[in-house]
């Protein structure tokens, strides 16, 4: 049985992911590789350089077909996976031909199952994926069949990452501090974890004090290559958090999910991907000196997004690649995200070998690697001629014309070059009301606000930092970048300069090697001494009270400076002009104290013998931080990874969790209650009321909880009056995804959601069709849900579009709606609907609730037929109303593993009966 686990940097009982990956393969791949496989022929012997075997692996060579050699190498990951896991039901010879043919199906975007080799999780994401296996024990155990069957079927990594928040900032231990508060506000979702750490093989329970889970994958856990128990295959993960993308530039395929595409993986069914198009970038020359990898993944991401690369891989090759640094790499496809990519992809090399050798990978386990990678052909040596690989589009970028770039003020996607920026920030001001203007009148463009600030002087004008933030998504992991930061900061306080008391300074923990890095060299204590003391996340309620009232009492135009991915979101309006650039700059801005500076023309302040000081005064060359950053070394993964060692093999406690009544965290889901063995096939939609009427583009923000949880919404209300709980704990619906009593009232709970029931109005209520009465959402579907009513959701294009959020498809089907009549959905969520039980059907091309006179008043019959059998992927559905209107939809389960999961009432029922007939 496959295990799981999770990452905890600071407890003793751990134990050796590399260690069980050796030990882990999945049992059912092991049925199919012993008999009759379907591609037992290319079944390969791999030799090691003694005579001896490293083991077997599926070759694409021996397939003998020449569309593979032009194929790029990341598909060639997913083809590799098609064949290895074709058993003819979940992966078919089918699927692996649309692969092979890759140039001709991925224009038609077909889909194919994918079985990644891993899966990622963080905190707040992973707590609800345990809660539901912990449920499926109860279930199996309730149909009279072993618990511990529910078990993953691949190996899995949850690593704490967005639990600490900001508390207090520009303080000594204020991650100590924050750790502390978050432990005794977190302290249910802790336990459980701490029982699941026992319950579930090796398991152990995660820490806040981890690292970022991306920064944990890249450093620690991605392995390029398996060899589990003599058989070779792509190291490939999915992640629940958008970050997942950064391994990419370690030559992992990996990209975000949703929780209930990662618990399908973990539980070792496929997940449906779009078979996508590819995008070449050839890289060529070298960065010029002073300009930093932040300014390249900036440019990067500025070309990507107008080329327009949305659901694509972007792969990268070319010369410029031999000398791009892995973290270089890792910054670029973290930004994934950023430019709209399903991921970004850099091919195994050189580099990537001696990466995997830095961060503790023996000499032998590097040798096996290549040598298998360079067997099946996925290995790139720029030392000998490079073969034409066949991409969809293509890009190119010589390195040497990267510039130094800052984006904003309002959007990431406007970039301006650092030498333009004073002359960008007057015509800001100068401009209307808009994305790039604030109509600052031009008399008021240079008045001066004075205000005390502890006892001292102090002044604000348009354009002054009031935040600088050095926040960890991004070029924060990159050595360079970050020694970088910590020089700014060392060499403009031996001169002199300062931040000022009253700019709120930054910096959240990334990587534990970098941060050992800064330590061991000595050069951490300079960011400490201009404010930057660790802390997690950052926002402008931080901001003391007497900077808040002199921004908002006399309307200036305050700043934000952040090396982040985004870092745009404002919560209280004080900061209105928002920065985007690299940690160097960051300091740079915090110690100038303001964006209104030509930083080549003006000093940023006086040194203490009088003298100017420019931006190239303090700026380190490039041999200064060379010197630094050759200090990570082995030592330092291995020292900050030194826990990760083997810990329990066998489940030392309880299979079953003791669920807790009065947890505010922690419930028993309800969507296996009552099981019986048989599934209850294809359910009656009669008489549905429909519960919201929406139009285009409806994204998993409106639907999923997410964020604070406000005093007046239905979550707030059932924390009231069932835990007495005053407002400071309510926490977030983040926080209390494994509540399902929480996440369902928190369902459709959006200030900005548009329900053309309510003629206009935005935000969170409805129309309760009987009566008439304009209430919140929860209230109506709690009303159908009474009187035993069905009801359904009428949309527009593009339902469900954004992340991929397992609430957005889990809060519907808990408020009771049982099918979505959409023009079209997007694509993860059309599956996670599928997943989960409630019927995704489209209406007809040029068809929508408009053309066909539905005024959502009406009550909806859908007519799908009785016997499962009778259902195939994609047939015509015609649906009723009682207003004697009739229309047909497509039934969107598109293939008969979908059909399946909802003859079963979803998939991880599915997966419960199946287990359960082992």
């Amino acid at each position: 049985m496959f295990d799981i686990h999770l990452i905890c940097l600071n407890v003793v009982e751990v134990f050796s992911v590399f260690d069980l990956y050796q030990f882990l393969f999945n049992s059912f791949a092991m049925k199919i590789l012993a008999s009759e496989h379907a591609y037992k022929d290319s079944l390969t012997t791999l030799h090691n350089p003694d005579g001896g075997e490293y083991g077997n692996f599926y070759s694409l060579p021996a397939l003998n077909d020449p569309r593979i050699d032009s194929l790029p190498y990341s598909v060639r990951i997913l083809l590799e996976s098609a064949i290895r896991n074709c058993d003819n039901f979940h992966i078919t010879k089918d699927d692996v031909e649309k692969i092979i043919d890759w140039e001709n199906t991925s224009v038609n975007k077909v889909e194919i199952p994918f079985k990644p080799a891993r899966v990622i999780l963080q905190d707040f994401t992973g707590v609800s994926v345990i809660v539901d296996l912990a449920a499926m024990r109860d279930a199996m155990k309730s149909l009279g069949s072993d618990p511990n069957k529910i078990n993953p079927r691949v190996p899995v990594d949850l690593v704490f990452d967005h639990s600490v928040q900001v508390h207090v900032a520009r303080q000594k231990r204020d991650l100590r501090k924050g750790m502390q508060l978050e432990s005794d506000i977190n302290s249910e979702r802790f336990i459980f974890l701490k029982w699941g750490s026992s319950a579930f093989y090796n398991m152990v329970m995660a820490s806040p004090r981890s690292r970022n889970d991306h920064q944990v994958d890249l450093e620690y856990l991605g392995s390029v290559a398996f060899n589990s128990d003599g058989f070779l295959y792509p190291d490939s993960v999915v992640g629940t958090f958008f970050n997942t993308t950064m391994i990419g530039g370690l030559g992992v395929a990996g990209w975000e999910v949703g929780e209930i595409e990662a618990e399908a993986a973990i539980l070792g069914q496929p997940i449906s991907v779009v078979l996508p198009s590819v995008v070449g970038f050839k890289l060529a020359g070298k960065l010029r000196v002073g300009v930093t990898i932040t300014d390249l993944v900036r440019t990067v991401t500025q070309m990507l997004r107008k080329h327009g690369v949305f659901g694509n891989i972007v792969e990268f090759y070319g010369e410029g690649m031999s000398r791009l640094s892995l973290n270089a790499r890792a910054a670029i496809a973290n930004m994934s995200t950023e430019y709209e990519a399903t991921m970004c992809f850099f091919p195994v090399d050189h580099v990537t070998l001696e990466y995997l050798k830095l961060k503790g990978r023996s000499n032998e386990t590097v040798t096996m690697i290549e040598s298998y990678l360079r067997a099946n052909k996925m290995f790139v040596d720029y030392n000998e001629p490079q073969e034409e690989r066949a991409y969809t589009s293509c890009l190119k970028l010589d390195l040497g014309d990267v510039e130094p770039c800052i984006s904003g003020p309002k959007r990431p996607c406007d970039q301006s070059f650092l030498k333009d920026m004073k002359v960008d920030w007057k015509a800001c001001l100068d401009n209307p009301l808009g994305i790039k203007g604030f109509a600052v009148p031009n008399e008021q463009q240079d008045k001066i606000v004075k205000f005390s600030y502890d006892g001292e002087p102090a002044e604000l004008k348009h354009g002054s930092v009031v935040l600088a933030t050095i926040t960890s998504d991004c070029a924060i992991s990159s050595p360079s970048d970050m020694v970088g930061a910590a020089l700014v900061a060392k060499k403009a306080y031996d001169l002199g300069l300062e931040v000022k008391p009253w700019i709120r300074t930054i910096v959240t923990p990334a990587s534990g090697v970098v941060e050992e890095c800064l330590r061991e060299s000595g050069i951490k204590m300079y960011l400490a001494k201009q404010g930057f003391n660790g802390s997690i996340w950052g926002s402008d309620d931080l901001l003391d009270k007497p900077i808040a009232s002199a921004i908002s009492e006399n309307d200036i135009i305050a700043a934000v400076v952040f090396s982040s991915r985004r870092g745009f979101y404002s919560s209280n309006g004080l900061t209105r002009a928002r920065y985007i650039t690299s940690p160097q700059l960051v300091v740079a801005y915090a110690l100038s104290g303001t964006v209104n500076i030509d930083f080549e023309k003006e000093p940023m302040g006086t040194s203490k013998d009088g003298k100017n000081v420019y931006l190239r005064d303090i700026w380190p060359s490039s041999e200064e931080v060379k010197a630094f950053q050759n200090m990570v070394l082995q030592s330092m993964f291995k020292s900050t990874y030194k826990t990760m060692t083997k810990r329990n093999s066998v489940s030392l406690n309880s299979a079953l969790y003791s669920w807790d009544s009065n947890s505010t965290y922690i419930h028993e889901p309800p969507f296996f209650k009552n099981m019986t063995t048989n599934p209850p096939g294809p359910r009656e939609v009669k008489d549905a009321y429909c519960l919201l009427n929406f139009g285009d583009n409806i994204t998993t923000n409106s639907i999923s909880p997410a964020g604070t949880i406000h005093e007046d919404s239905p979550a707030a209300k059932f924390l009231i009056e069932r835990y007495s709980m005053c407002r400071y704990d309510f926490n977030s619906y983040g926080s209390r995804r494994g509540n399902h009593e929480v996440m369902k009232r928190g369902t459709f709970a959006s200030t900005c959601l548009v329900n053309k029931l309510l003629n206009g109005e935005v935000g969170p209520k409805t129309v309760h069709i009987p009566t008439g009465e304009k209430i919140c959402i929860y209230d109506a579907a709690s009303r159908y849900k009474t009187a035993g009513q069905d009801t359904i959701i009428l949309a527009g294009e593009g339902y469900g579009s954004g992340s991929s959020r397992d609430w957005a498809a889990k809060g519907p089907l808990l408020l009771g709606v049982k099918a979505i009549i959409a023009k079209s959905f997007n694509r993860v969520h059309r599956s996670n609907l599928a997943s989960i039980g409630i019927v995704p059907l489209c209406f007809k091309s040029g068809e929508d609730a408009e053309t066909l006179g539905l005024t959502s008043h009406e009550r909806y019959t859908v007519h799908l037929p009785s016997n499962v059998n009778e259902i195939k992927p994609g047939q015509d559905i015609t649906v009723t109303t009682d207003t004697a209107k009739s229309f047909v939809c497509t039934l969107r389960l598109d293939t008969e593993v979908e059909l399946a999961y909802y003859n079963h009432g979803g998939m991880l029922s599915y997966i419960i009966r199946s287990l359960s007939n082992e």
